[in-house]
């Protein structure tokens, strides 16, 4: 076989085999018109390198394209992946969280269960990462194969072609004015860190001493019965929560309403916590004469500390991000 004839074999091999002879004939009949009436072996090598690679050419010819997902489509892959993904591994963490308590045993270490319930909160964000990663590549795949009106220019994330009056849509964003997914990501774990710790303190927040078999849990911090009294403020304030770092995800830049919004949550939170602090049934008498001892102080001095000092805390972690919020939102 002479290299013209090589070719048009690496092309059509890759075709389905009831359209090859066709496209063979057609492919000569090309070559052949490209070539001088006395062609030599050097003018057959640079006809065949004008009409490239026999893989690409072979896939001009077939139906469907031989890539997972192309250009037409990669752009709103990419940016829906970026965007579900983040709220998947929120929503796996916080029920992963919650379905570690479920099967919760009582008198385990701090130490171990901390270390249990990170372990067990990666494993559920990998694997939803895993399944939310394939079921949209599929879905994609799927699009990419059976879209029969598509065309040539990919689309934008609103599944339409651009045009100019896009540009329009799209707002500057200054760096010290935007809001990150690692922050997102962050202020949605430390929701999920302290409603684990309000919910279930009477198992984790505590006297913790060392007994030569590990640390042995003394006696809880607070009433669980007192904290439980209060839930449905404090789901109140999470759903709070949650909502707002949603609605940092869709913005992403501070705004003024952002930092209102913001305000009146850490106004209601603040408010809330306060009250649950100043509840004098709130610290376990257990925990309040273990500490005072320790710290050769009355009950009295030593509630007053916990209560003044929580309090303030609230205050000016609240009033911090109150500041910080209305600073951000008037960057320009």
């Amino acid at each position: 076989m002479n290299l013209i004839e090589v070719y048009i074999y690496e092309v059509t091999r890759r075709l389905p085999e009831k359209n090859r002879e066709d496209i063979a004939l057609e492919l000569h009949s090309t070559i052949e018109d490209m070539l001088p009436d006395d062609y030599s072996e050097e003018d057959v090598k640079e006809c065949l390198k004008k009409m490239g690679n026999p893989t690409i050419l072979a896939s001009g010819y077939r139906d469907k394209p031989t890539h997972l997902i192309g250009p037409l489509y990669y752009d709103v892959y990419v940016t829906l992946l970026k965007m579900i993904l983040p709220i998947a591994a929120v929503i796996s963490l916080i029920s992963g969280i919650a379905e570690y308590f479920i099967g919760y045993h009582s008198g385990e270490a701090v130490i171990n269960v901390v270390l249990d319930i990170v372990g067990f909160s990666i494993w559920k964000i990998i694997e939803v990462g895993i399944q939310v990663f394939f079921w949209l590549t599929v879905v994609f795949a799927i699009l990419e194969r059976t879209d029969k009106g598509k065309g040539e220019q990919p689309l934008t994330a609103s599944l339409k072609k651009w045009t100019p009056d896009d540009l329009k849509d799209i707002s500057y964003i200054p760096r010290k004015k935007a809001i990150s997914k690692c922050e997102i990501f962050g202020s949605l774990m430390w929701t999920a860190i302290w409603a684990t710790l309000y919910f279930y303190a009477n198992h984790l927040v505590g006297v913790y001493r060392n007994s030569g078999n590990g640390l042995e849990f003394v006696t809880p911090t607070f009433n669980q019965e007192v904290l439980i009294g209060y839930w449905p403020v404090v789901v109140i304030v999470i759903g709070f929560e949650i909502v707002l770092s949603l609605y940092k995800l869709i913005k992403r830049q501070w705004t003024k309403r952002m930092a209102i919004s913001n305000t009146v949550l850490q106004l209601i939170g603040t408010i809330v916590f306060i009250v649950i602090l100043i509840n004098s049934n709130l610290l376990h008498q257990d925990f309040i004469t273990y500490m005072a001892d320790l710290f050769a102080v009355t009950v009295n001095q030593f509630k007053v500390w916990i209560v003044g000092g929580g309090i303030f805390c609230f205050i000016v972690s609240a009033a911090i991000s109150v500041f910080d919020g209305f600073r951000k939102a008037s960057i320009r």
